[in-house]
């Protein structure tokens, strides 16, 4: 990788009369009529501007008005149908400005605040049109040591006491919130319900994500009960299906079966009851909700295989009937196999709570969309 200094650096992106400069947060952005140079510091952090993987530069705003502009509503020159304008990526060292290549703008997230007439840039992901080296990546993304990593403890517990192994799970992997009243969205309704249940939402006062960032669980004050007299526990995100039990007077069943229905479909009995489902459920979600992600394009079954070796499996049926999902774990760690179609495709996603927690995954050998490692 090329170092440079500021002047060779912001000369990138055009004249000097015509260039303008803006920081955000551990960001700058220097915008000319040839093309954009976006600086940020090395290091590892979630809430800072910085390299993310060896193929992503994140940036976090809120962005000047002129960096929105230029990255997302006019990417190109204006007045003409010229080819979009070139964003130049650097990470800036203690010896100087480190050139890591030109990159593109993958997605970026804006919101329109109270009082303001314009939509502000909260986020923007930028691709590196050529990935980085290992070596390369470690130099501009120096890690700091990793933290304690949730334990697997709650593992001895799936086939012996489930509301254990739920509780010890959720509680490792999710930051505990300070101590405050219930919230209204988690308090138990006024209907019976299944003591399993009632311990989930317990647990969910403290720890609200682990009513799900993909599918969810619905907030206790949002159940209800469907035209066939089911409970309604929860959905897919895009309502293509749901969850349900089945409604006892006295809510005396102690783990009852859970019903999966797809949309417009007769009902199919998950394979796990809901001591069982609320921890699959929990690991699902995860892995989808992680802050580091690690995923492999159209796993074989022998490389399925081999991303599994040395994780521990969870010994539980498997979950969703639509895509049949088992569980691979490790500290830190929770990974998913699913059979997408029943044909021997395979789809496998792993999440984590630490990079250093995927350390057991980049041995294998398979294209990664996406190894945040």
């Amino acid at each position: 990788m090329s170092l440079l200094n500021d002047m060779q650096a912001f000369a990138l992106s055009g004249d000097a009369a015509t260039r303008d400069s803006y920081t955000f947060g551990s960001a700058t952005a220097v915008i000319g009529n040839a093309g954009t140079v976006i600086t940020v510091e090395a290091g590892d952090a979630l809430d800072r501007s910085s390299v993310w993987n060896a193929e992503e530069v994140r940036l976090l705003g809120p962005a000047p008005t002129p960096v929105r502009k230029r990255l997302v509503d006019q990417p190109w020159e204006r007045g003409t149908t010229d080819a979009r304008l070139p964003v130049h990526l650097m990470v800036r060292l203690p010896e100087g400005l480190v050139y890591l290549g030109t990159g593109t703008v993958a997605q970026a997230g804006t919101e329109l605040r109270p009082g303001h007439a314009e939509h502000v840039l909260t986020d923007c992901v930028l691709r590196l049109d050529t990935p980085l080296s290992r070596p390369d990546l470690d130099r501009v993304r120096p890690l700091l040591p990793p933290p304690d990593l949730p334990g697997l403890e709650w593992l001895s517990h799936v086939n012996g006491n489930r509301a254990t192994a739920l509780e010890q799970f959720i509680t490792g992997w999710y930051p505990t919130l300070s101590e405050a009243p219930e919230p209204p969205s988690v308090q138990p309704p006024a209907l019976d319900l299944p003591e399993g249940l009632r311990h989930f939402y317990h647990l969910a006062q403290r720890h609200p994500s682990s009513l799900g960032v993909q599918n969810r669980i619905f907030p206790a004050s949002e159940l209800r009960t469907d035209p066939n007299g089911m409970l309604v526990l929860g959905e897919e995100n895009q309502g293509g299906f749901v969850w349900s039990l089945q409604r006892t007077p006295d809510g005396s069943e102690s783990d009852p079966t859970v019903w999966f229905r797809g949309y417009d479909e007769p009902p199919v009995a998950e394979q796990e009851p809901l001591s069982g489902f609320l921890l699959q459920f929990a690991l699902f979600e995860a892995a989808m909700g992680a802050d580091y992600l690690a995923l492999p394009h159209e796993p074989t079954a022998r490389q399925a295989e081999r991303l599994i070796e040395g994780l521990h499996p969870v010994p539980l049926r498997p979950f969703c009937p639509w895509y049949p999902t088992r569980f691979y774990v490790a500290p830190g760690l929770v990974l998913h196999v699913s059979d997408t179609a029943g044909d021997g495709s395979f789809s496998v996603w792993a999440g984590a709570t630490h990079r250093s927690a995927l350390a057991p995954l980049p041995d294998a050998a398979v294209d990664w969309i996406q190894f945040d490692g």
